[in-house]
């Protein structure tokens, strides 16, 4: 059945107040020192929260997919690619031999500070490195994209790191779907909120899950669902650089660059460096 786009009205979305949520962000000071993917996606948690706070509807997977052409992109495309609020703007020139943090400064940032206070939990915790990493990579490509983001980080890191740490990044992503009380992982509202409260994982998740759960390094990208915050906590402040010795222990520079050293993900690197090339 076709769906009304009109439907999408009976979505009542929390009115911004927007001195809370610049205050709740660090005050203004450090809302001027945030990215504007940073901010956006802030935004997106805030409103996510005031909407739960004050009362725990959802809508329905119908309601949700009333929204599509009521955005002028579509929720899979990667934002370095797509500019949600307003055009893109310019991009720094990236090292004539990018190295990981290179990218992460200077390309990866959309979900940089999550996947930074997501890694640090998992340290503060005691995780072992190889959780510890796939804790800071695990959601960085989503700037290249959103869409089956598991899949697409752990093949753009897999040359680089072992074969754990990808198999827990391949698979956070559809681990998410799936609750797991002994873990400590519970559903979150955040996905009621945006696939819809009546979701249903497609028949190749459910697979997957299912091979994860019986798989011996199952704990290892289930970890990652459990150090992966949900909100963006604008009092802690994580630097890269408690991470520089993790990466340089256990990932696999290449000497001639990130996109230079004829990976079969060299291509993805190159694309990252520069999304503006129209071919």
């Amino acid at each position: 059945m076709e769906q009304d786009p009109s439907r999408s009205s009976n979505l009542k979305l929390p009115v911004l107040d927007r001195r809370n949520f610049i205050t709740a962000l660090g005050g203004a000071a450090a809302v001027a020192t945030m990215s504007s993917e940073a901010k956006a996606d802030a935004l997106e948690m805030h409103l996510n929260d005031a909407l739960n706070s004050s009362k725990k509807t959802f809508p329905s997977v119908a309601e949700v997919n009333a929204q599509i052409n009521t955005r002028p992109y579509r929720r899979g495309v990667g934002k370095l690619f797509a500019g949600q609020e307003g055009n893109v703007g310019y991009l720094p020139a990236m090292p004539s031999n990018p190295t990981l943090i290179d990218f992460i400064r200077l390309r990866l940032d959309g979900s940089r500070d999550h996947c930074l206070q997501s890694a640090h939990l998992a340290k503060s915790r005691g995780m072992d490195d190889e959780v510890v990493l796939a804790c800071l990579l695990h959601d960085l490509p989503m700037s290249l994209m959103r869409s089956e983001h598991g899949f697409w980080s752990a093949q753009l890191f897999e040359p680089y790191v072992s074969e754990r740490t990808t198999f827990a990044i391949r698979h956070h992503a559809s681990l998410r779907f799936f609750p797991d009380e002994d873990a400590g992982y519970e559903y979150p509202d955040l996905y009621r909120n945006m696939f819809g409260e009546d979701y249903v994982p497609p028949p190749h998740m459910q697979a997957e899950y299912k091979m994860v759960r019986a798989h011996r390094w199952y704990m290892a990208p289930r970890l990652v669902t459990v150090n992966d915050l949900y909100s963006f906590d604008p009092n802690v402040k994580v630097e890269l650089g408690e991470f520089e010795d993790i990466i340089g222990r256990h990932f696999r520079q290449p000497k001639e660059g990130l996109g230079l050293d004829g990976s079969r993900v060299a291509h993805m690197w190159r694309t990252i460096a520069n999304p503006d090339s129209p071919l």
